[in-house]
């Protein structure tokens, strides 16, 4: 068995404004295995932002215990790769050199693992590309793969393809399968969708709102590739519409429209 990564333990957090206090997260207890893929789903303003938001770092207000490998966190590191819902590339620089970033391409070591990461994303060909020569997809990948760069510990991932249309989100979820399979990035991917949360993760933690709790844990026992159209994916699919039944004042949009 993986030894766990990542534990949060009994994590709360409040939001202070002049209309008073907003109790945003109360009570989440998780732990993460080294190589797990999660996904996190739940109605908007459950607090699934602030929740990555706080294992990443760069959140410390809060009450509870949040450790990467037994260690607290208490704020932003490169054991913690981040990747927003845009890609915030370096308009200036090019695909390689935005893989780099703050690192010297002159560097052989460096040139090479660049390489690697160029080809596990699938950019052969665009190495000396700018932002803005890229299609949306292309720069979430140049983005995977500057934050893998860094070899971090978790990779932490919100709603990366929630901007993408409908083909190009399907064919970053295989590209982000295939990265996961190759290199066991543990990763937490926050989502709407509950079609991209079952055909990614291991284990789907779903989030009720106002404060956002864990509703539910539901293990995604499904063999890769996963095909939405199987049987087995619908049953799952159910499954875990079923949970949301539970939620109050349901407001999530996965692929379907439900």
């Amino acid at each position: 068995m993986s030894a766990v990564l990542l534990e949060i333990n009994r994590l709360n957090k409040t939001f202070e404004s002049a209309k008073g206090s907003v109790h945003a997260l109360r009570h989440i207890d998780l732990h993460v295995n080294e190589g797990e893929f999660i996904t996190v789903i739940g109605p908007s303003g459950c607090g699934k932002s602030t929740l990555l938001r706080i294992v990443a770092g760069l959140d410390t207000g809060y009450d509870g215990s949040v450790k990467l490998q037994g260690r607290t966190v208490d704020g932003p590191g490169i054991d913690k790769g981040f990747i927003f819902q845009e890609p915030r590339l370096f308009p200036w620089l090019t695909v390689e050199k935005n893989i780099a970033a703050d690192l010297s391409l002159k560097d052989p070591e460096i040139r090479r693992k660049v390489a690697e990461l160029i080809e596990l994303v699938k950019l052969q060909g665009f190495e000396k590309s700018y932002p803005r020569e890229l299609s949306g997809g292309m720069a979430q990948r140049v983005a995977i793969a500057r934050a893998l760069l860094r070899q971090p510990k978790v990779l932490l991932l919100d709603e990366p393809f929630g901007a993408l249309d409908a083909f190009t989100r399907a064919h970053m979820q295989e590209v982000l399968i295939d990265i996961w399979q190759k290199n066991r990035t543990t990763m937490i991917f926050v989502t709407h969708d509950i079609d991209e949360a079952i055909y990614l993760g291991n284990r789907i933690v779903i989030l009720k709102p106002r404060p956002g709790e864990i509703r539910e844990i539901v293990p995604v026992d499904l063999p890769f590739p996963r095909k939405k159209s199987s049987v087995s994916f619908q049953e799952m699919r159910f499954k875990v519409l079923n949970a949301f039944e539970k939620v109050d004042e349901l407001e999530l949009v996965d692929s379907s429209g439900i």
